[in-house]
C-alpha cells in the first residue's frame, strides 16, 4: 500500500480524499493508498471537511518524510507550482492519481503528480504533463498534448491533435476543435469553444452572447 500525504485541505483536496477512498474500496491491496496526513497553511480548510486523516501542520514548515509520497490537492493555479517546487526542494516525492472510473489509453502518457478524476477519457497517444489536474468528465482525444500545471474544469473537451502549453485554466464545458494550439498561462471562459489558436497570457471570453427566441406554435 502506498502511503501518501495530501498537500492542501480545501475543496479539491476533499474531493481527492473521497476519490482515494472509492479507489481503495475497488482495488487490490497492492494498489491502494493510505492517506497518513494532510498539510495546509490554513487550518480552517481542514476543519471544514470531515477528514479522518490527521492534520500535520502547515505546508511551509513541513519536513518531508521518508517512505511517504505526496499528492497535490490544491486547485488554485496561483499556488500550485510554487508549493510543489518548495516541497521538492525539501525532498518531497510526488505521485499521481488515476480514478478507477477513468479510461486511459494504453498508449497515453501520464506525468508525475497528475490527478485524473472519474469519468475522464484519455485517448491514444495523448500526453498529460506533470501536475495537470484533469477534472471529472473531461475528454482528451487522440494525439493531444497537454503541458504542465494546467487546470481542466469538469467537462472540458480537447479534440484530436490539440496542443496545450503550461499553467492554463480551462473553464467548465470549454472545448477545442481539432488541431488547436494553446500557449501558456491563459484563462479560457466556461462554455467557450476555441476555433483559433492562441498564444500566451490571454483571457479568452465571449464579448457578446446571442440569445435566440423561437416562437411557440400551437398544435
Amino acid at each position: 500500500m502506498k502511503r501518501i500525504i495530501l498537500v492542501g485541505a480545501g475543496g479539491h483536496a476533499a474531493e481527492l480524499y473521497e476519490y482515494i477512498a472509492y479507489a481503495n474500496a475497488v482495488r487490490s491491496s497492492s494498489m491502494r493508498m493510505e492517506v497518513v496526513g494532510i498539510i495546509d497553511d490554513n487550518p480552517q480548510n481542514y476543519e471544514e471537511y470531515a477528514y479522518e486523516a490527521p492534520f500535520l501542520g502547515s505546508i511551509r514548515s513541513h519536513v518531508p518524510e521518508s517512505g511517504v509520497q505526496y499528492l497535490l490537492g490544491i486547485a488554485n493555479l496561483k499556488y500550485r507550482e510554487g508549493l510543489v517546487r518548495s516541497l521538492q526542494e525539501r525532498g518531497a516525492a510526488f505521485t499521481r492519481f488515476i480514478h478507477p472510473m477513468a479510461f486511459v489509453s494504453k498508449s497515453a502518457y501520464i506525468g508525475q503528480g497528475v490527478v485524473i478524476a472519474p469519468n475522464v477519457t484519455i485517448g491514444p497517444l495523448a500526453k498529460i504533463g506533470d501536475f495537470t489536474l484533469v477534472n471529472s468528465r473531461c475528454s482528451i482525444a487522440h494525439n493531444t498534448l497537454v503541458g504542465r500545471y494546467n487546470f481542466l474544469s469538469p467537462n472540458v473537451c480537447f479534440s484530436g491533435h490539440t496542443a496545450v502549453g503550461d499553467s492554463n485554466m480551462f473553464g467548465i464545458n470549454s472545448a477545442t476543435i481539432p488541431g488547436i494550439r494553446v500557449g501558456s498561462r491563459n484563462k479560457i471562459m466556461a462554455g467557450l469553444t476555441l476555433v483559433h489558436s492562441i498564444g500566451d497570457d490571454q483571457a479568452v471570453f465571449y464579448r457578446y452572447k446571442e440569445r435566440i427566441l423561437m416562437p411557440v406554435l400551437d398544435k
